[in-house]
């Protein structure tokens, strides 16, 4: 049969998984009444919440007679390692532009990773129906982006299609014909996209995706580039540096029908499948028959930008929540994390408690926690850290530095602009982006996003849209100022009052509500100053057996800051924990007790 291998890639929120939904809708691969989600392919809990791809999947159409295996992607630059992954497996790739916003950070990226590898791009500008659409204009930039990007004359001569998702429909020029459908989309699809390149020789294939399966156990997805795969057979697994890794039987091939798997009893090159019953063999691993010595090329992957402490739960509320709390529990589990996701390193610290674990940037972590804390896992977290690096040649500390790109509108730029130079940002282009807004362009050192995106969102009136994406490494550019405001710290441990709270609420905003526990240690509230102070919210009233005719003044409490679990890593300073339970989310100090804090802070100053 035909085959064609195609990747959807784009900035994140331009359409990619809404696409999807049309293309297996209009090829037939549902019946006329089934019940169908809506982004199909966003199986995963956390990515319906959010609505946002987290994790690469295929999904597989048949038309005509050409069987079209589609790879939907990440567009979080946080998950850009599940993208330079998968395009070795495609031979196409569509590149999704939203027709209003233009091209994004995150386009970049993935659009300089797939002209690298050598594909012939599609340009599809999706939501032509907003109102705000200026597909000419789009076009324009999308060539400019690709011509920055040193794009050969055969790539630079990209199709292009209009159309919106949502509607369902496709055409050559934005105004229609909508009647046709996906059609033009697919036709496209079959004539620009090669078939795969098939290599001569025993049966060889890359892992791309890694999955764990609880009846199948791990199943690994890949592009078969050369020979043939049946069940039963016997094969091999090789590093990238050609090292053994592990021998074994292939117990089940799996290839992609619909949304479905179904299994084969023989798969051929060019084809992508999924295969399980080996038990080593991992993300960027070859996959091949007994007989083969060298190892396929694997694309190298970008170096993480950002690493956390994950440390044993300690507090006086430790496992009273969570079922999972043993440091052997949590370094299993991130072992296991990291097997499957490349961007991630993980690396176990000398005190053997804490596991210091190093992503693309702080949504990657948090989404990291809170999928661990669903799973009932207790822990604490640090602050997340940069990673620096060390400039061989001058010896000089080198941070990394991100691309940050923010649309707001004209009236709130001075302000951005004001608080990005105080984070030691450049500015390095201002241009209006229709409908008196501006789009400010940054390089800016990654220690001085951290905890920024709420801050934004507050001095815009949450009109900004911020964009990251990884720049490189440049010299370390001295101090920036964190947190303004101290903390109010529980001195007693037990269960707050209502009373107690209401008079310290001059003393600053509190972070807990009446009846929640609290240990001594814990952070309870922002202090107005920028000192901590020790509080206690367990002071109950005095009562007495005298009679007044005076009432009990109501006590009426201002509404907590609600910490998410985003806000809480952001807001957190060095010296201070979150706490993670399947339940609450707590901030804390890292040591619970006053003097050990004292101690603590006076060393810090004689070495500094």
């Amino acid at each position: 049969m035909n085959l064609r291998n195609v990747a959807i890639i784009a900035h994140v929120d331009h359409g990619k998984t809404t696409l999807v939904d049309r293309l297996l809708q209009q090829s037939g691969t549902f019946r006329e009444n089934q019940k169908v989600a809506e982004r199909a392919m966003d199986s995963n809990d956390l990515e319906r919440e959010r609505g946002i791809t987290i994790l690469a999947k295929a999904a597989s159409v048949q038309w005509k007679d050409t069987r079209v295996n589609i790879v939907d992607t990440p567009g979080h630059a946080d998950f850009g390692g599940e993208v330079e992954r998968i395009l070795n497996m495609v031979d196409g790739a569509l590149v999704l532009v939203d027709a209003a916003e233009g091209p994004l950070p995150q386009t970049k990226f993935v659009v300089s990773k797939a002209l690298k590898v050598g594909l012939k791009p599609i340009v599809v500008i999706n939501k032509v129906d907003r109102p705000d659409a200026r597909p000419t204009e789009v076009i324009n930039e999308v060539f400019d982006l690709f011509a920055a990007l040193d794009a050969s004359e055969e790539q630079l001569d990209f199709p292009i299609l209009y159309g919106s998702a949502k509607q369902g429909w496709m055409a050559e020029s934005p105004e229609g014909p909508k009647d046709k459908g996906m059609e033009p989309l697919f036709d496209l699809i079959l004539r620009h996209v090669a078939p795969p390149q098939v290599e001569e020789g025993p049966f060889r294939m890359i892992g791309t995706i890694l999955e764990a399966n609880p009846y199948l156990g791990r199943i690994i997805t890949g592009r078969i580039s050369s020979g043939i795969l049946k069940p039963n057979q016997q094969v091999k697994v090789l590093n990238a540096d050609g090292k053994l890794v592990e021998q074994g039987r292939i117990t089940k091939i799996l290839a992609f029908r619909g949304l479905e798997r179904t299994p084969l009893d023989e798969a051929e090159a060019g084809d992508i499948v999924a295969i399980a019953g080996l038990t080593k063999g991992t993300v960027a691993d070859t996959f091949c028959d007994p007989t083969v010595e060298v190892p396929l090329p694997a694309q190298p992957i970008d170096p993480p930008t950002v690493s956390m402490s994950f440390i044993v739960n300690n507090s006086p509320l430790a496992g009273t929540e969570g079922d999972k709390v043993t440091s052997r529990m949590i370094r299993d589990r991130l072992l296991r994390e990291a097997e499957g996701n490349v961007a991630l390193r993980v690396v176990e610290a000398d005190d053997k408690d804490s596991m210091e674990v190093s992503g693309r940037g702080e949504l990657q972590l948090a989404i990291l926690i809170e999928t661990m804390r669903r799973e009932g896992f207790e822990l604490s977290v640090s602050r997340p850290r940069v990673v620096l690096q060390k400039d061989e040649a001058t010896g000089a500390t080198m941070e990394p530095i991100e691309e940050v790109v923010i649309d707001v509108d004209e009236e709130h730029s001075g302000v951005v602009v004001q608080k990005m130079s105080e984070r030691k940002a450049e500015l390095i282009e201002m241009k209006p982006s229709g409908g008196n807004r501006l789009r400010l362009v940054f390089y800016a050192p990654t220690r001085g996003l951290i905890g920024y995106q709420g801050e934004l969102l507050t001095d815009t009136r949450g009109t900004a849209i911020m964009n990251r994406l990884f720049h490189g490494y440049a010299p370390y550019k001295g101090e920036i100022q964190g947190r303004r405001n101290g903390v109010l710290i529980s001195n007693e441990q037990g269960e707050a009052v209502a009373y107690a709270m209401f008079k310290l609420e001059d003393r600053g905003p509190m972070m807990i509500e009446p009846g929640w526990k609290v240990y001594r240690g814990m952070i309870v509230g922002e202090h107005t100053r920028d000192n901590d102070l020790e509080i206690n919210v367990l002071k109950g009233k005095q009562l007495t057996n005298i009679r007044t005719t005076s009432k009990d003044e109501a006590v009426r409490l201002t509404p907590p800051i609600k910490m998410t679990l985003e806000k809480a890593l952001a807001y957190i300073e060095d010296d201070e924990l979150v706490e993670v339970t399947p339940k609450s989310i707590r901030l804390r100090k890292k040591h619970l007790d006053p003097n050990e804090r004292k101690r603590a802070e006076k060393s810090k100053e004689a070495v500094a």
